[in-house]
């Protein structure tokens, strides 16, 4: 079959093609544990799901405006104001089926052939493929773990030109969970606002932060936020990722253009989630219990404490201890990550070595090893543009973590 030129462009997901090999396994009776998930392992809250079954009930299950119903664009505009010191109004709001999806808007009406974007490495899978679909050029430079994986100035300066069109800032980041400071995006706005290009901020991981504090890089000052397109949704923070509602906050101008391209390939997002994720956003009927009984966190019946705190709670004391253990295995090395709920180890010590009759070339060939000898699933770092890391997100059990970092050691001393 004769297919377009773009599908040629594009590579599936490594991520989500672990996943699926995960699930495929255990199908099969395979005790596999996995470390590749991109989703919490937290089941959404009561107080959500009430009011999506509420809006069944109320027979909420027609068509909605394109960009989202006017009261959760509302609830958006609250949230940005309360949490991140944004005024926009519903017009700068548009509403998609994930912030993936609202990625994807943006960089198609933005950027095109003979644009560049900027790319910090390690980076998300999803955003050198939407680029490139874009046919705008890549300019990606590489981070450095000395420097906590974030963009390093000088070169990030000297890298911008006339065709750069934008930058894709992740912050807290998948997959390094680090966390770029007030000062950090303070001096790569000000480049943006001397330079005049944008900035794609994607700020879904806002939430997850076990140090330091989250800053919108839109709000230095209203230069900054004419050229800033914010990027967030509610996948991560209230786990609903099979939901699929994103959201985007930018200049009126763009996100009419994203609209218009939304008109054309999805219609809106479903009504039935649009009010599940208004309910999340204005955090309705925290008084009641967080999560149903049994589900974790183990204290998710608890009364008093907000989904999120319980969930946050529970990653940062899972962090503590994957790091802390992957530093214990001879070979690996890892940063502490600051958000987010991704280890990314360094494995470049195993480069070079053999393990069960295999020499590790890379983090693919490794990952390849842990799979077959270990039955662990990490996700390999070159999918990030970093073949010297693989990435585990701890968005599993604890009991998951440990034996699948004992099972990882002993393949390893091996």
């Amino acid at each position: 079959m004769k297919l377009a030129r773009r599908t040629t462009l594009i590579n599936p997901s490594p991520t989500l093609a672990v996943t699926a090999k995960e699930k495929q396994m255990k199908a099969q009776g395979i005790d596999v544990i996995g470390f590749g998930a991109g989703e919490p392992d937290f089941d959404t809250p009561i107080y959500i799901k009430d009011a999506a079954k509420k809006s069944i009930d109320e027979g909420f299950t027609k068509y909605t405006a394109t960009s989202g119903i006017e009261e959760l664009k509302k609830a958006i505009c609250q949230k940005f104001k309360q949490d991140n010191a944004l005024d926009y109004e519903p017009s700068q709001i548009i509403v998609s089926c994930g912030a993936k999806h609202s990625l994807f808007n943006a960089i198609m009406c933005l950027c095109e052939k003979g644009d560049e974007v900027i790319l910090p490495s390690p980076y998300w899978v999803s955003y050198l493929e939407q680029i490139k679909l874009s046919q705008a050029k890549p300019v990606i430079i590489e981070t450095s773990e000395k420097y906590n994986f974030k963009l390093p100035y000088r070169t990030f300066k000297h890298a911008i030109t006339p065709k750069t069109k934008c930058l894709i800032l992740n912050s807290p980041s998948n997959p390094t969970g680090m966390v770029y400071t007030r000062d950090e995006l303070k001096a790569i706005a000000d480049l943006a606002v001397k330079h005049g290009f944008y900035i794609i901020s994607d700020e879904v991981y806002e939430k997850l932060i076990y140090e330091g504090e989250h800053i919108s890089i839109a709000s230095f000052g209203p230069e900054i936020k004419n050229l800033a397109i914010v990027i967030n949704g509610v996948s991560k923070a209230y786990s609903m990722t099979g939901w699929r509602i994103g959201y985007a906050a930018g200049p009126k101008e763009l996100i009419a253009a994203m609209g218009n391209l939304q008109d054309h390939s999805t219609s809106n997002p479903t009504s039935i989630a649009q009010k599940a994720a208004l309910a999340a956003i204005s955090e309705l009927g925290l008084s009641r219990p967080a999560f149903a009984a049994g589900t974790p966190p183990t204290e998710g019946g608890r009364m008093g404490l907000s989904p999120m705190s319980l969930m946050v709670n529970e990653f940062r004391n899972r962090r503590d201890y994957i790091v802390e253990k992957l530093n214990s295995i001879p070979g690996i090395s890892c940063l502490k990550p600051q958000g987010a709920f991704y280890a990314f180890p360094n494995i470049s010590k195993l480069i070079g070595k053999t393990i069960k009759g295999q020499k590790i070339t890379g983090s693919l060939s490794l990952s390849e090893v842990l799979l077959n000898e270990a039955k662990v699933t990490v996700i390999p770092g070159i999918a990030f543009g970093a073949d010297k890391y693989i990435r585990l997100s701890y968005a599993t059990s604890m009991e998951n973590i440990k034996e699948g970092l004992r099972r990882i050691e002993e393949v390893l001393k091996q």
